[in-house]
């Protein structure tokens, strides 16, 4: 059994079937134990880090940052005895795991100098012997959806035959019998080389080229590795506007006008899954939002009062927390709002897996305390702390957002009185905490300055309706108005 294997992309449960490389904590070479994080890998719930499977020596990595690959895809190879010597057989990645030794059809290396401002030897690809980069041309058969289409003017290689080095690379040494270990080619993150055409763009490059007509295959790129940027695009177009008017030419200007001031941002992994999921909610569950409005005056003192007791002094304290303890408890006086629409059945959870909805760098996230009813509320406490700052740290995993049976999203936070939510999917309520402000309100027949906030309920109304809805969130805004005395006489 060969000593060198491949690490493929694992499942990451869920139904995820593609994850995004953010970032590599390795790089070829490296000394490796096992279970050393070696990649983040963003899926379309969360950001994770990859431990490895294996000991010993990285061989090759694959994939650069940003690209996004198929679970099951290889992403590096590790040689796991490196203490044997070198590789006489040197192998290109396989599915299963070992590494066979490919056909002298399937693979080609061509030894060139490594380009100005290219990209750092040794963190996809690595140095070859002489200070020379080995950069693959053709990289046999595959799997995976990431396809390399052959360089415009190879010849295809005839079964049994090694494959002919295009002409413009001549100079270069002859095609060595052993190749190298399958390396990924060194391409800038985020460039892509173009379909049959070898350019090396990123995508808002060849976008903004398609919109102006620019043909990129004839121009000279002025960024790393000789990659097109979206200057090179603009400097074409203005050449051509240049030319006596006609109707193609007056569309070319109009569309490069404030091309130089548009950002176009790729929608893909939390964003992409948030707008799946709040579409197909929106327009499956009909949803029926209804509003209080409550004096939260009492709430706000009982926390000053609960922050000043000697166990609470090291705890974060914050009015969500109240929150959260009035929406359970108001689940165990209602219970059917816990609950999911099951086509032909309603199903209704005996446990509370409470979402928080928060706004991390990468999107929208709602991972969830998990059995929250069965916590005292200190423990509530912890909980919501951690869970917040592990959202902030982007280091929430897809178990910690699966499972969500009750959502709260606090968007006082943002300084908003209160907003429509719309339900994640699989619940039936989602309640939003809206800003608590200090405003005239009447107490005791008398009109006087209070701490008032506004609670937004959105509900599934094939599940609640509305005499249901309306006792839940009133129930809800009783606690907030007097917890104490609501923690005395419902539990």
């Amino acid at each position: 059994m060969s000593r060198v294997k491949t690490f493929n992309l694992p499942d990451l449960g869920e139904g995820l079937t593609e994850g995004e490389i953010l970032s590599w904590l390795v790089k070829v070479d490296d000394i490796i134990e096992l279970n050393q994080p070696i990649v983040e890998v963003e899926t379309a719930k969360a950001a994770v880090e990859i431990p490895a499977k294996w000991a010993g020596r990285v061989q090759a990595i694959f994939h650069p940052e940003g690209t996004t690959v198929e679970v099951g895809s290889p992403i590096i190879s590790i040689d796991t005895d490196p203490d044997a010597g070198p590789l006489d057989d040197p192998q290109a990645p396989s599915a299963g795991g070992d590494l066979p030794t490919p056909s002298a059809a399937s693979l080609a290396a061509v030894e060139v100098a490594p380009a100005e401002g290219a990209v750092e030897p040794g963190l996809i690809g690595g140095p070859a012997p002489g200070g020379r980069t080995a950069v693959l041309v053709g990289y046999g058969p595959r799997t995976t959806t990431a396809k390399r289409r052959p360089r415009k003017g190879a010849v295809p290689a005839q079964a049994g035959a090694a494959p002919a080095i295009p002409a413009q690379a001549t100079t270069a040494p002859a095609v060595p019998a052993q190749v190298a270990p399958a390396r990924a080619v060194p391409v800038p993150n985020g460039h892509a080389a173009g379909p049959a055409t070898g350019v090396l763009a990123k995508p808002p490059v060849r976008k903004l080229a398609r919109d102006l007509g620019v043909d990129l295959r004839a121009l000279t790129g002025s960024g790393p590795l000789g990659s097109v940027t979206r200057e090179d695009v603009q400097r074409a177009a203005a050449g051509a506007v240049a030319e006596p008017e006609s109707v193609a030419t007056t569309a070319t200007a109009a569309a490069s006008f404030g091309a130089d001031r548009e950002q176009r941002i790729p929608v893909k992994g939390v964003r992409k899954l948030t707008a799946e999921n709040m579409s197909r909610s929106a327009f499956t569950a009909p949803h029926v939002t209804e509003f209080l409005t409550v004096d939260v005056t009492r709430a706000m003192k009982a926390l000053d009062r609960l922050r000043g007791r000697r166990e609470w002094r090291e705890v974060r304290i914050s009015p969500l927390l109240l929150v959260a303890k009035a929406v359970l408890l108001a689940v165990k006086r209602h219970p059917m709002v816990n609950s999911t629409w099951a086509g032909d059945e309603i199903v209704v959870k005996e446990y509370v897996n409470l979402g928080i909805a928060a706004a991390t760098e990468r999107g929208l996230i709602v991972p969830n305390v998990k059995d929250a009813g069965r916590l005292t509320l200190r423990e509530l406490a912890d909980a919501l702390t951690d869970l917040v700052q592990t959202a902030k740290a982007g280091r929430t995993t897809p178990a910690d957002m699966s499972g969500g049976t009750l959502t709260i999203t606090n968007v006082g936070v943002f300084g908003v009185d209160s907003g429509t939510p719309i339900l994640p999917p699989g619940e039936s309520a989602i309640l939003a905490f809206g800003a608590i402000r200090e405003m005239p309100w009447v107490h005791k027949g008398k009109v006087r300055p209070r701490q008032v906030t506004t609670l937004g309920l959105s509900f599934d109304h094939r599940i609640i309706d509305g005499e249901l809805g309306s006792k839940f969130l009133r129930d809800i805004g009783d606690f907030l108005s007097d917890p104490e005395a609501a923690l005395l006489a419902w539990t």
